[in-house]
């Protein structure tokens, strides 16, 4: 087999085989393809698509291009959540003990943030002595103990993907539904979990801008997950604004200990309620969407999730006081204001501006290497929808430096539009695609 047939195959429009396409992950993965080939391929399949078999093929040769994740002796249908990222999204810390508490098993892999701010691992980290280091064993027993760990991600877990995706970075080839789907799934399906629950966000802070788009993508990959035996639900959800009014990671993990207490911004409590509910439908312990949300809002009410969250920082060596008392958590020094300089109703915050202006404040990583500085981030003050006077707050500013505060203050400043006339705000939560198909809720 040569890869110059593969390439001229794909650029011809032609389905490549399984076998083809296997080769082609095996031997990249191993070096013995040049980059010059793989883009050459990648640059043919981005032009020219992939139908689903060829997706379901790329998916299970770059899951199978590393270690897979033997989770069978944990006990009952183990569910994972993934998001495809926005900015404000601390939803897992929140859905992780909720889901727990109902009694289903959360055996999380979790990776950094590369971008506005960490991953949930970073975040989670704003909690001094938690630790996601651990063995394959002592993750399985902790799941099996309490029913929630959250480990760091394996370097062996899909090797294929950490390379395709650095070369489809350079390469203008990251926007292909059926790579970034492939890209995906192959990483969940080798984290051993019985079933899939993907949170796909559209809008100026998601990937996918468009929703039509972020349908296609959430399909995509529902298809691939179900093809694969896994049964998969995807949610499509809003990213036109933060979810909930903290950016930032020790700010983020506050909100979403506070909703666990019952508190928090509705957007969050929303989304979590119905995320939920579904995590709780591919567990079997609910027949309805209805009964997943009420049970959901049950735990949450009688002080089951806040003491699921208290056993999980425990047993990963947390210190749970931070947890109790959240003004000890890391804070900056400093708090600057961002105050409205005209009067109507917020039409816009755009979300990848106020991320932006986060990681100018040092919340998120440029580059892998970066370090994190947990304590700062953006505290919105008002919502899309919302009526504002002239100097009203908008946002606050959480910073250890003046002068990078600053320049984020002047950047988060063009994430507002303000309007005289009141708008129709977006709905959180668009639809729903499952193996019957897409199902819209707007």
């Amino acid at each position: 087999m040569r890869m110059y047939d593969i390439i001229l195959k794909k650029r011809n429009g032609e389905s490549l085989s399984k076998e083809e396409i296997s080769y082609f992950v095996r031997e990249y993965t191993e070096g013995s393809i040049p980059d010059y080939q793989a883009s050459a391929l990648l640059m043919a399949i981005y032009f020219q698509k992939m139908n689903k078999e060829e997706t379901v093929y790329l998916t299970e040769a770059m899951m199978k291009s590393g270690e897979i994740i033997n989770l069978s002796s944990i006990n009952g249908i183990k569910v994972d959540k993934h998001s495809t990222g926005g900015v404000g999204d601390k939803t897992t810390i929140a859905l992780g003990p909720i889901v727990a508490a109902c009694g289903v098993p959360v055996a999380k892999m979790s990776g950094r943030g590369l971008g506005h701010t960490g991953g949930t691992i970073d975040k989670l980290e704003a909690i001094p002595g938690f630790s996601v280091e651990m063995s394959q064993a002592t993750f399985i027993n902790n799941v099996n103990r309490i029913k929630l760990a959250v480990a760091g991600q394996t370097g062996n877990l899909v090797p294929a993907d950490k390379n395709l995706y650095a070369l489809r970075d350079v390469t203008a080839t990251v926007d292909n539904i059926s790579l970034i789907a492939s890209s995906i799934m192959s990483k969940k399906l080798a984290s051993g979990a019985d079933a899939i629950l993907l949170d796909v966000k559209t809008g100026d802070g998601a990937f996918m801008k468009e929703i039509d788009e972020s349908f296609l993508l959430a399909k995509e990959m529902v298809d691939i997950g179900n093809n694969m035996n896994k049964d998969t639900i995807a949610v499509v959800t809003d990213m036109n604004q933060p979810l909930g009014y903290a950016i930032g990671n020790s700010l983020e993990v506050k909100e979403a200990i506070r909703l666990l207490k019952g508190e928090g911004p509705e957007d969050l409590k929303a989304l979590c309620h119905f995320l939920g509910a579904y995590m709780l439908l591919l567990a079997n312990k609910v027949n309805t969407e209805s009964e997943g949300i009420q049970m959901v809002q049950q735990v949450i009410e009688s002080g089951k999730a806040f003491e699921m969250l208290i056993k999980f920082i425990e047993q990963q060596g947390g210190d749970t006081a931070y947890v109790e008392d959240l003004s000890s958590l890391p804070q900056a020094e400093e708090i600057l204001i961002l105050k409205s300089e005209k009067k109507g109703y917020i039409h816009k915050i755009q979300a990848d501006t106020v991320g932006l202006s986060a990681l100018i404040l040092g919340a998120g990583r440029d580059t892998k290497d970066s370090d994190i500085d947990l304590s700062v981030g953006i505290v919105l003050n008002k919502k899309v929808g919302d009526y504002v006077e002239t100097d009203d707050i908008l946002a606050y500013i959480h910073c250890n430096d003046i002068k990078k505060g600053e320049v984020s203050i002047n950047q988060l400043r063009e994430a507002y539009t303000i309007e005289e006339n009141p708008l129709n705000v977006r709905p959180l939560i668009f639809g729903v695609v499952d193996k019957n198909g897409i199902r819209k809720l707007y």
